[in-house]
């Protein structure tokens, strides 16, 4: 299989697996224990943008570390309900045997995205893992795409980044790389839709076909 890309960047939540309910009822775990009340699903979004430790910091003051290790726990021991969307782990290894260089650009921290692409067995296709930890300025700063281009030299019009997002449609744009935007799972379509009307993938074949188009 061709395809014009030397480098390709994944987002992780909403684009590689469906997360967003197990991020919910993390935190409601944390919430529920240390606060003594639930958040809503939109009450959580709301909050997404810095990572986990540093909303959990905040939420629960001093009692941060041992919320923190609360929160990992169950997040690893519940992620059976993340899962992978149909064909994209296929296409991820179709990707890395093209001989194309991955990357992840995540604003999840660190530790829970190397315990999603560990659980869901993708860790070993990926050669670069950005995560929120990794940056100072995160989405929709182009900073971890950056990264990528940088320790490969690539041209930004070599390089392809996948998401849901708004912010990984800026990025993208700040960065000068081509972006194709999911919606199987995006929690804001309608603004990913008006940002990126060209290169929209309700599908991974849809987005498959598109790689690796001639």
């Amino acid at each position: 299989m061709k395809t014009k890309f030397k480098g390709i960047i994944f987002d992780v939540d909403g684009t590689l697996t469906f997360t967003n309910q197990l991020i919910f009822d993390s935190f409601n775990h944390i919430t529920k224990k240390y606060l003594g009340k639930s958040f809503s699903d939109d009450e959580i979004i709301a909050l997404f943008g810095p990572t986990e430790d540093v909303i959990l910091k905040e939420m629960c003051k001093e009692e941060y570390e041992d919320a923190r290790k609360d929160y990992y726990t169950y997040y690893k021991n519940n992620h059976d309900i993340a899962q992978l969307y149909d064909g994209i782990k296929e296409l991820v290894i179709d990707i890395y045997n093209a001989g194309i260089l991955l990357s992840i650009f995540t604003g999840k921290g660190r530790t829970s995205a190397l315990i999603t692409l560990d659980e869901l067995g993708l860790t070993t296709y990926f050669d670069m893992i950005v995560s929120g930890d990794d940056v100072e300025n995160h989405k929709p700063s182009p900073e971890g795409i950056l990264m990528f281009l940088n320790k490969h030299n690539f041209n930004p019009k070599d390089v392809l980044m996948i998401g849901d997002a708004p912010s990984d449609i800026i990025a993208a744009n700040k960065s000068g790389v081509e972006i194709a935007s999911v919606v199987w799972d995006s929690y804001a379509e309608k603004e990913v839709k008006k940002l990126n009307p060209n290169n929209i993938f309700h599908t991974v074949d849809e987005l498959r076909d598109y790689i690796f188009k001639i």
